[in-house]
């Protein structure tokens, strides 16, 4: 029998979830968490990991709480270190008490690992206490999913209320407070990605807040009315770090006023690069949190449009045999980040560790690749001066006439130029399948809409065979119905991070916008913030 965790994700980035937490998502053989959980933390978990998005946002599709219940059960009677990832704390408006029911219904082992609430944490990082000694002396913390079921007059008299899931439900929550004696003048502020990197803060008053919020996206949020509010100008901090998440993102600030006519307060944050611009990034599920970050880092608006899943190879034996017989390669080359993961939880399930390559010198290609391998904790003992692999072969460092190399690579797809260049030179490439990397099958609605709508500026690709599973994926899904294929908008810029990529969009869509200077995520993420200022 397997085990499941029930983990509290915390309000957003991996720094606010606990050890406890980390530690299960580390060696999780399968995730199933929310739409709202942080892409950063999916990437915790090690490659081969199943990762099911179960939704759990209101107005996009989601399974049921009973198929959610049943998926738990059948994923810890396949044998599975199970994580059920939660946003905030399992226990605050998580329905996890169904889930544990199950759970012990069918005899499977759990745990509960508590997590950081976005209603404490949300307020926290807009710089607003929940209580102070003068101003809030209680608060509380209601769901307004159900407002009709609320004592209204109860919640009235509280000091600080915090509200979530309340942005659908604004104008009843206003009203409610205000028809049981609440001041209109109560300061109110909307923290919506409340922890993370694109968090924006909106501070109005009760009877303004309505009416100039109408026309902002508000979801997700926390909604905290109190006097406690007014101490927000107070209290930010002036350190960069907290800046980035309290105010960098911050697209309108809203100022309290005494009158009964509260006016908007444009934000006096200068404009970054990529602000006002929605880029879709196309990188494998669970890859691309760090380029997510560059990205928003610079003001845009990042839409994930995962194009590959990766997953294990069809069988094993290549990879065992070789593993088996280390000490017979003089070198081992890893060109990606899953083939690093791959080779090495594959020497680990063979009860090895990373002793059995003291005989083997490892080349990698690309600064990301190398960080990778950095985590298991071995430094490359070559890596090539610009980050693709056909460089590998020219800058060698010693010559390749009568080596063994081994090289773990993805079962299908891949370029054979770089075998083909080692074995040229007299080199003996023993070639091994150590994950797949497929098209994924859907494309989210947000995303579908996107495209529809002409709102994306950008979309950005990290690999040849992204620009592949994209153009698959938008035929399929991002075009009006029953009409024939049109080719891409010229609107849209392409950006590739690379020679190879870009011959990808050459091939797949007749042109391409923007190659990096360095083939890195660095290097696109300042590629777009140059045709950003040029544009």
């Amino acid at each position: 029998m397997g085990f499941v965790s029930i983990v509290g994700a915390g309000p957003g980035l991996p720094d606010y979830l606990t050890l406890q937490g980390r530690s299960r998502l580390e060696r999780a053989e399968a995730i199933v968490y929310d739409a709202l959980v942080s892409p950063e933390l999916l990437e915790l978990a090690p490659a081969n990991c199943q990762r099911i998005n179960v939704g759990k946002r209101g107005g996009q599709p989601s399974l049921k709480q009973s198929e959610i219940d049943h998926l738990l059960v059948d994923l810890c009677q396949q044998r599975l270190q199970v994580v059920r990832l939660k946003s905030g704390d399992p226990f605050i408006f998580g329905r996890t008490t169904s889930e544990i029911q199950a759970l012990k219904a069918a005899g499977c082992g759990f745990e509960v690992i508590p997590g950081i609430s976005s209603a404490l944490a949300g307020p926290l990082l807009a710089s607003i206490p929940l209580t102070d000694p003068v101003l809030s002396r209680s608060f509380a913390v209601v769901s307004a999913h159900e407002p009709d079921a609320l004592n209204w007059q109860a919640l009235a008299g509280i000091d600080t209320l915090v509200v979530l899931m309340g942005t659908q439900q604004l104008s009843v929550v206003v009203e409610q407070l205000l028809t049981h004696g609440r001041s209109p003048q109560t300061p109110v502020a909307i923290i919506r990605w409340a922890g993370h990197p694109q968090q924006q803060v909106w501070t109005s008053t009760l009877e303004a807040v309505v009416r100039q919020t109408a026309h902002e996206a508000l979801s997700p949020a926390v909604i905290t009315i109190g006097e406690v509010v007014a101490l927000r100008p107070y209290l930010e901090s002036p350190s960069p770090a907290q800046n980035r998440i309290s105010s960098l993102h911050a697209l309108t600030a809203i100022a309290p006023v005494s009158n009964s006519v509260s006016q908007p307060l444009s934000s006096t944050v200068e404009p970054l690069p990529l602000s006002g611009k929605t880029v879709v990034v196309t990188r494998a599920a669970g890859q691309s949190s760090a380029f997510i970050q560059l990205l928003q880092a610079q003001g845009a608006t990042v839409l994930e449009m995962p194009t590959l899943e990766i997953g294990p190879p069809s069988s094993w034996d290549a990879l065992d045999g070789a593993i088996a017989r280390l000490s017979d390669f003089h070198w081992l080359i890893l060109t990606s980040t899953n083939g690093v993961d791959a080779f090495f939880q594959r020497l680990f399930a063979q009860n090895q560790d990373a002793r059995s390559l003291h005989k083997t010198k490892i080349a990698v290609v690309g600064q990301k690749t190398a960080a990778q391998l950095q985590h298991y904790g071995i430094q490359p003992d070559f890596t090539p001066p610009d980050f693709v692999a056909d460089a590998l072969v020219e800058h060698f460092p010693e010559p390749l006439q009568g080596l063994s190399i081994l090289f773990p690579r993805v079962e299908t797809g891949g370029r054979d130029v770089l075998v083909q260049a080692f074995t040229h030179s007299g080199a003996q490439v023993v070639e091994v399948p150590a994950y797949e990397s497929g098209c994924t099958k859907t494309v989210s609605p947000e995303v579908q809409q996107a495209f529809l709508g002409n709102k994306v500026d950008v979309v950005t690709f990290a690999s040849s065979k992204t620009v592949r599973c994209f153009k698959q994926l938008f035929t399929a899904f991002c075009q009006p119905l029953d009409t024939d294929p049109v080719p891409l908008s010229s609107t849209i810029c392409l950006a590739s991070i690379g020679p190879q990529t870009s011959q990808a969009c050459q091939t797949a869509f007749g042109r391409v916008d923007i190659e990096a200077e360095e083939y890195t995520l660095e290097g696109l993420t300042q590629a777009l913030v140059k045709w950003a200022n040029s544009s």
